[in-house]
């Protein structure tokens, strides 16, 4: 069904400090992270390569229902209630295929939980047969997906996914690797302020080993290994969150734009994996990611304008360094850390003593920007206290009246 790669994956905590940290530099309406360097968001390529889930196939979409009730009575043959009918306890769907012993155990991890529930489920559904064991792989599934590939926060198990399982033939079909991307984009939208997770941010994390080296890595486990989560163990920090998301802005704002990976799987042997060879013509591609009623673009290229935002510009860059300058030029000065912004700039061209003349027509195009917004704010400010003016004047003449009043 194409969930045998994400299945034999290990690492599933996220940690949570640098996850926080790229999320508060997420921009919901443009959907990339904003950098001082330009904007980035991962691809249906790295969802490919990083958890081995198809990108190829049909979108993830269909009907939605306002109770799911009687869907997974005849389905899963669980209750729920209608108030709640979208979503099914944990516990329910473990005892249910008779694996409620894989809980979580003191100093157990994520890896290990799934490890054993995956295990007593595929006993479970060996010794059922027919229309039994069609109802089991469905709850298996509804786990899988509900959980970890569009999952939600809390306990409960999310049933939106119930109605593409009916005919289990067509499973295999979808594409739930473009799913995961856009349940994962719709939620780095949600207030920076909420610290939990939703959706399956390690492929967020593997996703900055790759491109952002320079912020470090987690630690190597089997090299080699498919797909390239499997090849890394998540580092962990025990000082506070605030502490470690603050340490990483700090290194985000001083990463050198030639220290980003923008070909980091240069060199992969891509015989091992048949999903990436499957997706490969999506690869690059500026479509439109589907998880049912969310609906997100996935951008390869520049926003026209941050004021303006969501239309996709024609780049006519034709390299990276191109393409930066050209942002630097357009967008350098709507930045807040601008300088620093046009340092990274001059890093990018580090080989050369004196900046070059892109480098010079950035920095006097965020000048005159800079005085222009300082012009038209103080013109605000004037008309505002034009406004206050008039105000008072107005109340003092209303009081006036008042007391001549008898």
């Amino acid at each position: 069904m194409g969930f045998g790669p994400f299945l034999r994956l290990e690492e599933l905590t996220p940690y949570v400090a640098p996850i926080q940290a790229l999320k508060e530099r997420w921009d919901p309406e443009c959907h990339a992270f904003l950098f001082l360097w330009g904007h980035m968001i991962p691809t249906l390529e790295d969802v490919a390569r990083i958890t081995g889930l198809r990108v190829d196939g049909q979108a993830v979409t269909g009907v939605t229902y306002p109770s799911y009730q009687e869907m997974v009575e005849r389905l899963l043959e669980l209750e729920v209630t209608r108030e709640r009918s979208s979503l099914v306890a944990r516990m329910r769907l473990q005892a249910s295929l008779e694996v409620a012993d894989a809980r979580h155990q003191t100093g157990e991890g994520q890896a290990e939980y799934m490890a054993q529930l995956t295990a007593d489920a595929r006993v479970a559904l060996a010794e059922e047969e027919g229309a039994a064991a069609d109802k089991d792989l469905r709850r298996f599934l509804i786990l899988v997906i509900g959980k970890l590939i569009l999952g939600t926060r809390g306990d409960p198990v999310s049933c939106r996914c119930l109605p593409l399982l009916e005919d289990l033939s067509q499973v295999g079909s979808y594409a739930w690797g473009a799913a995961l991307l856009a349940h994962l984009f719709d939620n780095l939208g949600t207030s920076s302020r909420e610290t939990g997770v939703a959706g399956f941010f390690p492929l967020l994390q593997v996703w900055a080993y790759y491109y952002l080296p320079s912020l470090g890595r987690g630690v190597p486990r089997r090299p080699g290994a498919v797909p390239l989560l499997q090849r890394w163990r998540f580092r962990r920090d025990e000082r506070s969150l605030r502490l470690q998301v603050t340490l990483i802005h700090d290194a985000l704002d001083t990463v050198p734009y030639g220290h980003v990976d923008w070909t980091p799987y240069a060199g992969e042997d891509d015989t091992a994996q048949p999903w990436v060879e499957q997706g490969r013509p999506y690869f690059g591609r500026d479509i439109w990611l589907h998880a049912f009623n969310t609906v997100v673009p996935l951008h390869h290229r520049l926003l026209e304008d941050w004021e303006q935002r969501g239309r996709a510009v024609t780049s006519e860059a034709t390299s990276d360094d191109d393409y930066f300058r050209a942002y630097a030029r357009r967008y350098g000065a709507q930045r807040d850390e601008l300088d620093r912004a046009q340092q990274m700039v001059g890093g990018a061209s580090s080989s050369r003593d004196e900046p070059s003349r892109s480098v010079l027509e950035g920095q006097l195009a965020a000048a005159v920007t800079r005085a222009e917004d300082a012009l038209t704010q103080l013109r605000e400010w004037e008309a505002e206290l034009r406004d206050a003016l008039a105000r008072s004047t107005m109340l003092e003449t209303e009081m006036a009246e008042l007391r001549l009043r008898p």
